[in-house]
């Protein structure tokens, strides 16, 4: 039987167990799919040693149920970039690390073969220079080193450390401490924390979407195909099944529910010629592809059909066409001056009008009428119609209002 160790050669299987733990903490163990009992165990020790305090149990019918209990109004950093800091690593390559950076603090301004010729000297280890050099390397990458050509050498120095960076910088430390709790790849703030030996102790936020750093190993390949207008193929694992998917199409925005905070990628697809949009959380992997010679254009088009779209979708049953939906509200003008404010706020644009004392009308376009469905259900008492080319809207409206009126009143 393999050993268990804690530290992973690939994120992407712990993701998934992560955010299912995280989103789906009522599954139990016979209920995760796709891998062995022996992988579910190794995984699950992996996130009790990870984020030991957050993970709680509890005892259903079914069985057992691990999940995450995580309360962002009360933390100053986001616990799951934990999981980003678990990688796998070999005995050279953690003698190295701190080997040259030993030597290099002695002796700065060396060449690959003058570190591994001094690592033999001062510390009595033998690595070739080709290992050294390529470690080098990864570190000038990382910003760990600083790597510089003189003449036909390439000589490496100790980057200068983080603390001094900060001071040299009013107010970066505290911009540092909100970035890494409120913005994408925040992992990169809280890294910079560590290694300056720092801690938020300013900044907290009341509803934060902790598990939206699962993905944004995604989000940095995805913003370098947008910045370098170039298309992308994702692999996607359906939300609704077990079965992937592939699919080609350029990235323009990234669109985050402010009631769910779920996120979504937009594509154009060339071969369909329209714009879609797939949830982040779906994507499972993704490779830059082409240039697209038309990225502006596209783009200044999506910017025009946001006007009409309610939600993150685009499409309906009519395919090229926006559909028309009209509400029949019964407001008191009077008392509830702060409905109308509302419908003004929240209404995307949508066309008030007062039709009769206490009586007002909202109308909008908009290319999936189905999305505003939540939003509408939130005037339940005041609606007196609804109308709308959508007849969906409409069926669903009434079998849910008939549902609720069974529950309730009989």
């Amino acid at each position: 039987m393999s050993e268990f160790k804690e530290l992973i050669k690939s994120f992407s299987k712990s993701r998934e167990y992560v955010r299912d733990f995280f989103v789906y903490g009522f599954k139990t163990r016979d209920e995760f799919s796709g891998w062995s009992g022996r992988t579910y165990d190794n995984e699950r020790r992996r996130l009790e040693s990870w984020l030991s305090g957050y993970v709680k149990q509890d005892y259903t019918s079914k069985g057992k149920n691990i999940y995450l209990s995580i309360d962002s109004n009360l933390l100053d950093t986001n616990p799951l970039f934990r999981v980003w800091k678990a990688k796998s690593f070999t005995d050279n390559d953690i003698m190295l690390h701190f080997y040259i950076l030993d030597y290099l603090l002695k002796s700065p301004e060396q060449t690959a073969d003058e570190i591994a010729d001094g690592l033999l000297k001062e510390y009595g280890k033998v690595f070739d220079s080709q290992i050294v050099r390529r470690k080098s390397n990864q570190y000038a990458a990382e910003g760990i080193l600083i790597k510089e050509k003189s003449g036909k050498e390439v000589l490496y120095r100790l980057a200068p450390p983080f603390q001094e960076l900060l001071t040299a910088h009013s107010g970066l430390e505290n911009a540092i401490k909100l970035y890494q709790l409120s913005s994408p790849l925040g992992i990169i703030g809280n890294t910079i924390m560590d290694t300056a030996s720092f801690q938020n102790d300013l900044f907290r936020i009341k509803h934060n979407f902790f598990v939206h750093t699962l993905e944004d190993e995604m989000l940095l390949l995805i913003l370098q195909a947008m910045h370098e207008r170039k298309s992308v193929l994702l692999n996607i694992k359906s939300t609704k099944s077990e079965n992937f998917l592939e699919a080609k199409g350029v990235p323009l925005k990234i669109f985050t529910s402010t009631r769910t905070g779920r996120r979504y990628l937009c594509l154009y697809l060339p071969d369909k010629k329209r714009f879609a949009n797939i949830r982040m959380d779906a994507v499972k992997s993704i490779k830059i592809a082409d240039l697209y010679p038309d990225y502006e254009a596209i783009r200044d088009k999506l910017e025009k059909n946001k006007e009409s779209a309610w939600g993150v979708s685009f499409q309906n049953d009519n395919r090229h066409h926006s559909e028309h939906v009209k509400l029949t509200l019964r407001i008191n003008e009077q008392s509830e001056k702060y409905i109308l404010k509302r419908l003004q706020r929240e209404g995307k644009g949508g066309a008030i009008q007062q039709i009769a004392p206490d009586t007002f009308t909202y109308e909008t376009e908009v290319f999936d009428a189905n999305e505003m469905l939540p939003w509408i259900r939130t005037f339940i008492g005041r609606i007196v119609s609804i109308e709308s080319d959508c007849p969906q809207l409409n069926d669903r409206f009434q079998r849910d209002f008939l549902t609720m009126y069974h529950m309730y009143f009989k």
